[in-house]
C-alpha cells in the first residue's frame, strides 16, 4: 500500500499541471451531464415489500384515482364570520370547478357536499378541499403546481376581505434544500483552524480548494444519474456536507505530514510524495470504513436510503481520490514558492536535525510506571493533558464512561418519521397549508389514512363499505371518515380515516399497528381484507423498519472496526476500546439530537424546523460516517502509540509520545469536522439540521472525550497487555500498513546489502513465516545469474522457503531483498518479477520450467523437486533446461536469471547446474532422522 501510494504521489507532484487540469476537466464533463442530462431530484419514498406500499401499487390497478399524490386547498373565514355564508360557499364552489379543470387532477371535492361534511371545521371558520392527482409526486408537472396556487391566489381575492387561502398537501411537503450562509461561515472557520495549524496562508487553502472540487465532482455526478435513478434532495446534501468535511481532514492529514517533513529537512520533491505513502495510507483505510458503512446503509432494504448511502460514498470517494492526487501536485506547485520554505514554521530546525521530541514548552514525564520506564520529556498543551488523562486510569475511565452514559439517556426517546410540510420553514405554502389545517380542522387532518381492500365479491359494495367506515371509526384514535366510497367498477373500497394525532406522533403510530391487528377480524366478518396505506402509513413503516435495522447495522460496523483495527494494531484492547467507544460517542450523538428535535432544547439559538420527531434514516446514515471518523482519529493517534511501543516497549511512554505526536491534527480535524457538520444546523433544511447535529456532537465527542481522554486511559490501565495478540488471529488476518511502516523498512535497507540493486537475493537471519522452530535462519548473499541451493531440513520447510523467496509465503524474522525488493514489503512486487515450479520427476519438466520462467520481468526462478528426476537421461534434459533458461529466456531483457533449488543434500543437485555457475548455499540443519535412515546420495 504505502510503496503504490508513494509512486502515485511522486508522479502526481511532478505531472502537477496534468492532474490539476485533469481535474478540472472532469468537474467540467461532470457539470455538463448533470445539465444535460439530470432531471432533478424528487422527495418520493418508497418501500417494497411492505403492506402500505403494496396497497398503493395496487390501487394504482384498481382505483388510480387515489393511487397519485394529493393537495389540499384551505379556505378560512375572517374572525367572526364562517364558510358557510352563501357568497364565500360559491367562491369555493367555482374554485373547485377551475382546479377540476387543471392538468394531472383527478378530482377536487367540495367540502360543501351532503357526505363531506368533515370538510368543514366545526366552528365553521375553515373549509377544506382535498385534490386528488393522477400521477405521483416525480410526474407532476411544473406548471400544475404553478395552476394550483395561482387557483388559491384567485379563490384569495375573490374571498372577503381577512381571509385566508392557502395550497398544500403531499405535493408541497418537500423543498429542494441549499447551501445558506452558515455552511460558507462554517467553510471560514475551518480556514481559519487550517490557517493557525499550518502557520501558512497558502498550505491553509489546499484542502478547501481539494474539498470543493471533490464536493462539485460528485454532487454533478448525482445529479446527473437522476436520469435513470430516484435520488431525494437529501442525497445531495449530505454528499455536500460528508464531501466536505471529509475533503477538508483528508488534505489536513496529508500537508501536516509533509510539514512535518520538511521541518526535518527533507526535500519538497521527496516529501510530498512520502506524505502520501505514509499519511495517504491512513486517508485510504478512513475513506474505506466510511464508504463501507455507507454503502451498508443497503441492509435496511430500502431503495431512497440505499441510493442516499451510494451518493454519500460517492462524495467520500472523489474526496479521498482528489485528496491522494492533487493534493501533492499542489504541494508541487507551492515548491515555487520559496522552495516549500513557506511551509516551515520560522522556529523549524535546521535541515537534517530530527525534532521529533522537540516541543515548544518541555515538560517532563513524571508518570512512569512501576516498570521503571525511563522518564523523557513530552511537553506542551498536549503532553500535559495526556499525563493528566493517564495518572489515574480508572478514576479517568470512570469519569468519562459516566458523562457520556447519562448523555445517551435521551437517546431513548428518539422518534423517526420522514419529513412532512410541518417541516418546511415558515413562509412555504405547503407549511402554511399544514398549520392552518392543524389549528382549525385538528393535526390528523395532515396525515390521513387510507384503507383499501377488495369487495368484488360483494353484491352491495356500497352497504359493504359504509359498514366497514363505521367499523374504523370505532377504533380508539380514529377522529373521523373524511371518505368511505368503492370504485367505479365496484370492486375496491376505500375509507380516508382521519386520526386524532399529528402524523408524525405516536399516538398515529398506535392507529396504524391496531388498526392492522384488527384486519384478520374483519376479514373473518366481513370476507375483506382491508390495507392501512397513505403516506403517513408509508412514513411508520420505513420507521420501524429502519429503527428495527439500526442493530444488526450496529452488529456490522462494530464488527467490521473489531476486525479493520486488529489488522491495523495487530492488538485484542485496541480494536474493542475503540468499537466500545465508538458505541458511547453514538449514544451521546442520539440523545444530543433527541433533546434537540423531540424535546425542543435549543430550538430558537439552533433554529430549528421540526420539533416531535426525527427523519427515519438519521440514526443508520449517523452511525455509518461517524464510524468512519472514529476509526480514523483512532488510527492517527493508536498508531502513533504503537510505533513508540514498539521502539521501546514501555506502555506509558509510548502513550505520552504517541499521543503528543499526533494530538495536534486530530484536534485541528475534529474542529474542521465539528464546524462544517454545525454549519448545516442552524437555519439549515429539516431533513439535513438532525443529521448534521448528530454528526458534529458525535465527532467532538468521540475525538475530545473517546480518542484522546478514554483511550489513552485506557491502554495505560491495560499496559503492557495492550499489544498482545494470539498468534492464530496474527497469521489468519492479513496486515494492513496505515502509517507507512513499509516504505519506512525499505528506506532503513535501501542500501543494504550494498547500494544500488546488483544483488540478486540478499538474507540475514530470514525466517519464513511456517518454518519449524528447528530449522535454523538464512543468512547469505546471491548476485544475479548465481544459483542459490537450499538443502538440509525437511520436504515442507525447504518448499516453504522457496515459497518465501518468490514473494508467495511472508517472511516473519529478519532482513531479506530479492531482485532489490524488500520482503515482505514488496511480496507482491517480488511475485510478479519471480517464477516458482515443483516438480515430480514429470516427463515435461523443461516445458515447464519455460512457463515459469516467461515472464518479461523474471529475474528468480525458484526449482522445487528438482532433485527428484528418475533417470539419468530425464536429468539430462532438465540440465539442459536449466542451462537454456540462465543464457536466455524469450521475452526478458539481458538481466540474468538467479537460479533456487531444493535438495535435501546439495550433491543432489549438483549435477544438474550448468557449467560455470556459482553455487550459494543455505542449511536449514540436520535431515531428520526417518529421511537419513533411507536416502540415497
Amino acid at each position: 500500500m504505502s510503496a503504490m501510494l508513494y509512486a502515485l504521489g511522486r508522479w502526481a507532484y511532478e505531472a502537477r499541471r496534468l492532474v490539476l487540469a485533469g481535474w478540472i476537466v472532469v468537474l467540467g464533463v461532470a457539470i455538463a451531464l448533470a445539465s444535460f442530462v439530470g432531471t432533478g431530484t424528487n422527495n418520493s419514498y418508497t418501500f417494497p415489500g411492505t403492506e402500505s406500499q403494496d396497497a398503493l401499487d395496487a390501487l394504482a390497478r384498481t382505483f388510480p384515482q387515489f393511487s397519485g399524490t394529493s393537495a389540499q386547498l384551505i379556505a378560512v373565514a375572517p374572525d367572526g364570520r364562517e364558510v358557510t355564508g352563501r357568497g364565500f360557499q360559491a367562491a369555493v364552489e367555482d374554485a373547485v370547478d377551475q382546479i377540476q379543470q387543471i392538468d394531472q387532477v383527478a378530482g377536487a371535492t367540495s367540502p360543501y357536499g351532503g357526505t363531506t361534511s368533515s370538510n368543514i371545521a366545526p366552528d365553521g371558520s375553515a373549509a377544506l378541499v382535498p385534490i386528488q392527482l393522477s400521477v405521483q409526486v416525480p410526474q407532476v408537472l411544473p406548471s400544475t403546481e404553478a395552476a394550483l396556487q395561482r387557483a388559491g391566489r384567485h379563490l384569495e381575492d375573490a374571498l372577503p376581505d381577512g381571509s385566508r387561502v392557502a395550497v398544500g398537501g403531499q405535493l408541497f411537503s418537500q423543498t429542494d434544500p441549499g447551501i445558506g450562509a452558515s455552511e460558507v461561515t462554517s467553510l471560514g472557520l475551518a480556514y481559519v483552524v487550517l490557517a493557525i495549524t499550518f502557520a501558512s496562508l497558502i498550505a491553509a487553502g489546499m484542502p478547501l480548494v481539494t474539498a470543493t472540487l471533490g464536493v462539485g465532482i460528485a454532487v454533478a455526478l448525482v445529479f446527473a444519474v437522476t436520469r435513470w435513478v430516484t435520488i431525494t434532495s437529501t442525497a445531495p446534501l449530505l454528499a455536500v456536507m460528508l464531501g466536505l468535511a471529509v475533503g477538508v481532514d483528508y488534505a489536513l492529514f496529508v500537508i501536516s505530514r509533509h510539514q512535518d517533513q520538511l521541518r526535518r529537512g527533507m526535500a519538497p520533491e521527496e516529501s510530498a510524495p512520502r506524505a502520501i505513502a505514509t499519511a495517504g495510507s491512513a486517508v485510504v483505510f478512513a475513506a474505506t470504513t466510511v464508504i463501507i458503512a455507507l454503502l451498508g446503509l443497503s441492509v435496511a432494504g430500502i431503495p431512497f436510503l440505499t441510493v442516499t448511502g451510494v451518493a454519500a460514498a460517492a462524495g467520500v470517494a472523489a474526496a479521498a481520490l482528489i485528496g491522494l492526487t492533487l493534493t501533492p501536485a499542489l504541494l508541487g506547485f507551492a515548491r515555487w514558492h520559496a522552495v516549500g520554505r513557506r511551509y516551515r514554521p520560522s522556529h523549524a530546525p535546521p535541515p537534517g536535525e530530527d525534532d521529533a521530541a522537540v516541543s515548544d514548552d518541555v515538560g517532563v514525564d513524571d508518570d512512569a510506571d512501576a516498570a521503571g520506564e525511563e522518564q523523557e520529556p513530552v511537553g506542551g498543551f498536549f503532553g500535559g493533558w495526556v499525563r493528566a488523562v493517564t495518572r489515574w486510569p480508572p478514576v479517568t475511565v470512570v469519569l468519562v464512561v459516566g458523562v457520556l452514559g447519562a448523555a445517551a439517556v435521551p437517546a431513548l426517546d428518539l422518534r423517526l418519521a420522514l419529513p412532512d410540510a410541518g417541516s418546511l420553514p415558515e413562509g412555504e405554502p405547503g407549511r402554511t397549508t399544514y398549520d392552518l389545517v392543524a389549528e382549525h380542522f385538528g393535526p390528523g387532518f395532515n396525515g390521513p389514512l387510507l384503507l383499501t381492500g377488495s369487495v368484488i365479491q360483494s353484491t352491495d359494495p356500497v352497504t359493504l363499505v359504509d359498514d366497514l367506515a363505521d367499523e374504523v371509526a370505532a377504533v380508539p384514535g380514529v377522529a373521523s371518515i373524511a371518505l368511505a366510497t368503492p370504485n367505479q367498477t365496484g370492486d375496491t373500497a376505500i375509507i380516508q380515516a382521519i386520526p386524532a394525532g399529528a402524523p408524525d406522533s405516536e399516538r398515529t403510530e398506535r392507529l396504524v399497528h391496531a388498526l392492522r391487528a384488527l384486519e384478520p377480524t374483519w376479514l373473518e366478518e366481513y370476507a375483506v381484507e382491508l390495507s392501512v396505506t397513505g403516506y403517513t402509513a408509508v412514513g411508520i413503516d420505513i420507521s420501524d423498519t429502519l429503527g428495527g435495522a439500526l442493530v444488526p447495522f450496529a452488529l456490522l460496523v462494530v464488527g467490521l472496526s473489531l476486525v479493520l483495527l486488529a489488522m491495523v494494531f495487530r492488538s485484542l484492547v485496541v480494536p474493542v476500546t475503540a468499537a466500545l467507544g465508538y458505541l458511547l460517542s453514538i449514544g451521546v450523538a442520539f440523545g444530543v439530537t433527541s433533546l434537540v428535535f423531540v424535546d425542543g432544547a435549543l430550538t430558537g439559538p439552533l433554529e430549528v424546523a421540526h420539533v416531535g420527531s426525527i427523519i427515519s434514516f438519521m440514526p443508520i446514515i449517523v452511525m455509518g460516517v461517524l464510524f468512519g471518523l472514529a476509526m480514523d482519529y483512532e488510527v492517527f493517534l493508536v498508531s502513533r502509540m504503537r510505533e513508540a511501543y514498539l521502539d521501546r516497549a514501555e506502555p506509558r511512554r509510548a502513550i505520552h509520545h504517541g499521543f503528543v505526536g499526533s494530538a495536534r491534527v486530530v484536534t485541528a480535524a475534529a474542529i474542521i469536522m465539528t464546524a462544517v457538520f454545525g454549519g448545516f444546523v442552524r437555519g439549515g433544511e429539516a431533513s439535513i439540521q438532525p443529521i448534521a447535529l448528530g454528526l458534529a456532537v458525535g465527532v467532538a465527542c468521540d475525538a475530545f472525550l473517546v480518542r484522546m481522554t478514554l483511550i489513552p486511559a485506557v491502554l495505560a490501565l491495560f499496559g503492557h497487555a495492550t499489544w498482545w495478540f494470539p498468534r492464530s488471529l496474527d497469521r489468519a488476518l492479513p496486515h494492513f500498513d496505515v502509517e507507512g511502516a513499509g516504505l519506512a523498512a525499505e528506506d532503513a535497507l535501501a542500501d543494504w546489502p550494498v547500494p544500488g540493486d546488483r544483488v540478486a537475493i540478499a538474507l540475514e537471519g530470514v525466517r519464513i513465516h511456517g518454518m519449524p522452530d528447528a530449522a535454523r535462519a538464512l543468512s547469505t548473499i546471491v548476485e544475479p545469474g548465481d544459483v542459490l541451493v537450499v538443502e538440509g531440513g525437511d520436504a515442507a520447510a525447504r518448499t516453504r522457503v522457496l515459497l518465501g523467496l518468490t514473494g508467495r509465503t511472508p517472511v516473519a524474522v529478519g532482513r531479506a531483498k530479492v531482485a532489490g525488493l524488500v520482503l515482505p514489503v514488496r511480496a507482491a512486487s517480488v511475485r510478479s518479477r519471480s517464477g516458482y515450479v515443483r516438480l515430480a520427476g514429470e516427463d515435461d519438466a523443461p516445458a515447464r520450467l519455460a512457463d515459469a520462467a516467461a515472464g518479461h520481468r523474471t529475474v528468480v526462478l525458484a526449482v522445487d523437486g528438482a532433485a527428484l528426476a528418475p533417470d539419468a537421461a530425464d536429468r539430462a534434459a532438465l540440465a539442459r533446461a536449466l542451462d537454456d533458461l540462465r543464457r536466455t529466456v524469450p521475452g526478458r531483457t539481458g538481466e540474468a536469471l538467479t537460479l533456487v533449488l531444493a535438495s535435501e543434500h546439495e550433491v543432489d543437485v549438483v549435477g544438474l547446474l550448468p557449467a560455470g555457475a556459482r553455487i550459494r548455499g543455505v542449511d536449514l540443519g540436520p535431515v531428520p532422522a526417518a529421511r537419513r535412515a533411507g536416502a540415497a546420495v
